[in-house]
């Protein structure tokens, strides 16, 4: 057992099946253990169909378990209503995908607002420095009243991780974020990620098929069939993993 300080997303016993009822019905997930901590920069892995898109559905709050408990900053969410869900999701994680969905009408800093304008409308002065500050940080202060279009892939790629970051969630999800980028750009990409993670007390969980990626990380947690079948921190991290 390692202590890891203050739990950001604990499951128990998570399952999930699909056609319930049916001849078809079939569980994808088989009782997952799994605890992120506040300072672990993770990465999950495992081969195509061993269930890792849909356990970050889970971890995303974007789809319920069939059994088990999901507790995020120590709230139970699996009876959750779709608002109550929609809303802590929105407040408490971050996503960042392969694909980086940027708005092509907004530009940089309209973009990177958009969680916030989804949750409490017109956005205010503040909330726009704090955008501007956020592109800053990802070498884009030049860059606030661009479209995407206008952008490089990895320039892209680092408006959707400031948006990610504009509420200041407690967890960031990212689904193979350098998927589409070169080897030097995914390798900035992944050190924003690194700096995010320790200057903003943000945990980091990473989806990839990249083992270059994944040993970058200080924990590697890797899914079989639907099971955790190892957890593994790095030698010499210091963030330790929770209990499986």
């Amino acid at each position: 057992m390692f202590d890891h300080g203050r739990s950001i997303l604990r499951l128990e016993g998570l399952r999930k099946s699909y056609n319930l009822g049916k001849p078809n019905e079939i569980e994808v997930l088989h009782g997952i253990d799994l605890n992120i901590g506040a300072h672990d920069f993770a990465a999950l892995v495992g081969p195509s169909g061993s269930g890792k898109s849909t356990l970050l559905n889970m971890l995303g709050l974007l789809d319920a378990p069939t059994a088990g408990e999901l507790y995020l900053l120590d709230r139970p969410t699996a009876r959750m209503s779709d608002a109550e869900r929609t809303a802590l999701r929105g407040a408490q994680l971050g996503f960042v995908f392969q694909f980086h969905h940027l708005i092509q009408a907004f530009t940089s800093v309209e973009n990177v607002l958009m969680p916030l304008m989804l949750t409490n409308g017109k956005p205010s002065q503040k909330d726009r420095d704090h955008a501007i500050d956020l592109l800053s940080e990802v070498g884009l202060r030049d860059y606030v009243d661009v479209k995407p279009s206008d952008l490089s892939g990895g320039q892209q790629q680092r408006v959707a991780i400031a948006r990610a970051l504009v509420t200041r969630p407690a967890l960031l999800l990212a689904d193979e974020p350098t998927g589409n980028l070169d080897t030097k750009t995914a390798d900035n990409v992944f050190e924003l990620f690194r700096r995010f993670n320790k200057t903003l007390d943000c945990a980091v969980l990473i989806v990839t098929h990249d083992p270059r990626l994944s040993e970058s990380c200080d924990r590697t947690i890797t899914l079989v069939d639907g099971r955790i079948v190892s957890d593994e921190l790095k030698a010499g991290s210091s963030v330790s993993q929770g209990t499986n």
